[in-house]
């Protein structure tokens, strides 16, 4: 696995939650405008990230280069829920740290550790491919849209990682 030059990998704090509704913004429309269903769009707007990332906080690890966040990876029990690398970040090992570190924090309390990755987002596909994830299911993975959740065609990938 390749490391990006000084990446620091530390659990998210308060004074990140911009840095990373901006990264999620830009890179949840990177993998999934085109992917996903148009009534989840108007629930992903920058606003909308600011609102989510404060929930997740205490399961995010954020990557830094050069003191500045670069990528995060959220954990929700048994599931690595969201994995982001920003753009200029992308191909240097950043994922593949983070993507770790999410695999060890599952592995405290499971056997087996599981992704949704939408269909039609073949770069991640591919990534958790060559990471030694395991594409085991379709999934109608119940996106959160306000009140009511919007089902997106995912993928289910699965690893064991104890």
């Amino acid at each position: 696995m390749a490391h990006a030059a000084g990446l620091v990998l530390r659990p998210a704090q308060p004074n990140d939650i911009e840095a990373i509704a901006v990264l999620w913004y830009a890179g949840w429309r990177d993998g999934h405008i085109g992917h996903v269903p148009a009534a989840l769009h108007r629930h992903r707007r920058l606003a909308d990230f600011r609102d989510r990332v404060p929930p997740r906080l205490h399961t995010t690890t954020v990557g830094e280069c050069d003191a500045r966040l670069v990528g995060f990876v959220t954990v929700r029990r048994d599931e690595v829920e969201q994995v982001y690398v920003a753009r200029p970040a992308r191909g240097i090992g950043v994922a593949d740290a983070l993507l770790a570190a999410a695999e060890q924090a599952v592995a405290e309390r499971f056997d087996t550790a599981w992704l949704a990755v939408a269909v039609g987002n073949t770069r991640a596909r591919r990534f958790y491919a060559r990471s030694g994830w395991r594409d085991v299911a379709a999934l109608d993975y119940p996106a959160e849209a306000g009140t009511t959740p919007v089902t997106v065609a995912c993928r289910r990938c699965e690893k064991r990682v104890r």
